[in-house]
């Protein structure tokens, strides 16, 4: 990845690398050395660490940095040399439309166009050009493949119920899904229609799904009067593409028994946030500490114990994704790019929002998203672990983080958080003042045994019957 960094976030770097910690006697995590990860990953000089930005790849380069220090090995890309590096570079592109798109329906030998910023507002377009039958229905209800879906629901739903129906429709084949504005949307129009819609940001190699449509309520009302079945066109002119890049950190610590090291599991947490954005109260830095800083430490401070131990049965990988927050693009490169074959994970640990203290459990204790989807939660919490079920299954947290695209591909793979649904997420002061650094240290601690465990125990996790992704 070739970027040019100015010379104080260079130094930056420099200077971070050598911010190591004193040995200790013991491998369990000390509180001092959580604070020393999370007072540089979230600080105000990384800027949030935005997906794809510099600052993301400083925040890389700092993690290489003490992986490689506490003995890990590099398990990047290869130079021409085939020299390992600890960094994986993902390449993605993005488009633009270079003019407004429109919506386009014939009915009764008459073209109806609506335009975007005007009758409707394409809010995700997965092409340029998209044609399929309009199919009228309703929650629930199944779309046929390529349907261009016209949902019609009259009950208030919540912006998060609205994504999960059409997920729900997109996994069963729609090709795009329209709906009538709503209060929240009317009250966000005039933003979203100001500006000229993209195409999501995407892998070279892989392709997007589902565009979404709002209408206006007019616009609506004229569409309810197409039989299903009609021809509808979502049309645009893309302008040129621009190419950034993302990068993950994967380190390998290689097994120590012949038979088990072709087994691995994987330690993992997301390195970027949403950079620096709009500003509340003053502050225009998302600083990302408990999102997911926290879960970098954790890692981090997993492979110190790790690295500075006895070498475990199992291969261990630590894996730090990049641009989870715009779209889980450094975990979807990994699963098809990974430094062993899948099938050959046993496990993936996701950690994700750990620094502070959920108040709906225990004291002391983290959850696992999709507990009762395997026999993997309750055997950890078996050898010790303070896990238990996800009490805020109505969030579908499960499915919301880098966890879900391994655990889509048949890896046992689910994420330990501890959550609370406070006010900070995804807002500038999320930061390392509102961290509880004594729950964080003890939460890491908490993990320590029980994934040695699995490191070196010759228990293999399964799904539940039927509860596989």
């Amino acid at each position: 990845m070739q970027r040019m960094l100015s010379p104080f976030l260079l130094l930056a770097v420099f200077i971070s690398a050598f911010v190591y910690f004193e040995p200790t006697d013991s491998p369990a995590i000390q509180e001092r050395n959580v604070r020393a990860h999370m007072e540089f990953l979230a600080s105000d000089a990384l800027q949030g660490r935005g997906s794809g930005t510099e600052y993301e790849l400083i925040a890389a380069l700092y993690i290489a940095s003490q992986l490689r220090h506490f003995g890990i090995e590099p398990a990047g890309d290869a130079d021409v040399n085939g020299q390992k590096s600890f960094l994986q570079t993902v390449t993605l592109k993005r488009q633009a439309f270079a003019e407004a798109p429109k919506l386009i329906g014939h009915l009764n030998g008459k073209t109806i166009e609506w335009t975007h910023g005007k009758e409707m507002v394409l809010m995700r377009a997965s092409a340029a050009e998209i044609s399929g039958p309009l199919q009228k229905i309703a929650a629930g209800a199944r779309p046929e493949r390529g349907a261009i879906v016209f949902w019609q629901f009259s009950e208030k739903l919540t912006m998060q119920e609205i994504r999960q129906q059409m997920e729900s429709f997109f996994n069963n084949g729609a090709a795009a899904v329209l709906f009538m504005e709503t209060p929240e949307w009317q009250e966000r129009w005039a933003r979203l229609a100001a500006r000229l819609p993209e195409l999501p940001m995407r892998l070279d190699s892989l392709s997007t799904t589902g565009s979404v449509i709002v209408l206006r309520t007019e616009a609506a009302k004229e569409l309810q009067q197409f039989p299903d079945g009609t021809r509808i066109q979502i049309k645009g002119r893309l302008g040129a593409a621009t190419i950034k890049h993302t990068c993950n950190v994967i380190g390998e610590l290689r097994g120590s028994d012949p038979k088990l090291a072709l087994q691995a599991i994987s330690l993992s947490a997301h390195l970027d946030h949403l950079g620096v954005r709009r500003a509340v109260a003053g502050d225009s830095i998302y600083n990302g500490a408990d999102d997911d800083a926290s879960g970098v430490t954790a890692v981090l401070e997993l492979a110190r114990v790790f690295g500075t131990g006895p070498k475990p049965r199992r291969t261990v990988y630590f894996v730090l994704f990049g641009s989870e927050e715009s779209g889980g693009y450094g975990a979807q490169y990994f699963i098809r790019h990974p430094p062993l074959p899948l099938n050959n994970f046993i496990a993936d640990l996701q950690f994700e929002m750990i620094g502070r203290p959920d108040p709906k459990v225990a004291a002391n204790t983290l959850w696992l998203t999709g507990f009762e989807r395997s026999n993997l939660g309750p055997e950890l919490a078996k050898q010790g672990a303070r896990l238990v079920a996800d009490p805020h299954p109505e969030q579908n947290f499960f499915q919301r983080s880098d966890n879900y695209v391994l655990a889509k591909e048949g890896v046992i793979a689910h994420t330990v958080s501890s959550y609370g649904l406070h006010e900070e997420y995804h807002e500038p002061n999320d930061d390392v003042d509102h961290i509880d650094f004594s729950h964080m240290t003890r939460a890491i601690n908490s993990m320590v045994k029980p994934v040695q465990w699995l490191a070196n125990a010759n228990f293999i996790p399964t799904w539940v019957e039927g509860k596989k992704p």
